[in-house]
């Protein structure tokens, strides 16, 4: 009956690995994408700020 168990117990620990591995690859995925979102928020405020001749973030500069 122990190997049994001993075989439960490996293929539970490798359930929660894969799970952790995952998990820590769907941060850096979202990371990166906010990041990325970020950056296109910055651009967009730039270009809205320049368009409208407007300071609309209240940072003190256009664009």
């Amino acid at each position: 009956m122990g190997i049994f168990w001993d075989l439960i117990q490996q293929d539970e620990l490798q359930k929660q690995e894969e799970k952790a591995n995952s998990l820590e690859e769907r941060v850096e995925r979202l990371e990166s994408e906010l990041a990325a979102t970020r950056i296109l928020l910055n651009k967009t405020l730039v270009a809205l700020e320049t368009h409208l001749v407007k300071d609309i973030d209240g940072d003190g500069k256009m664009g």
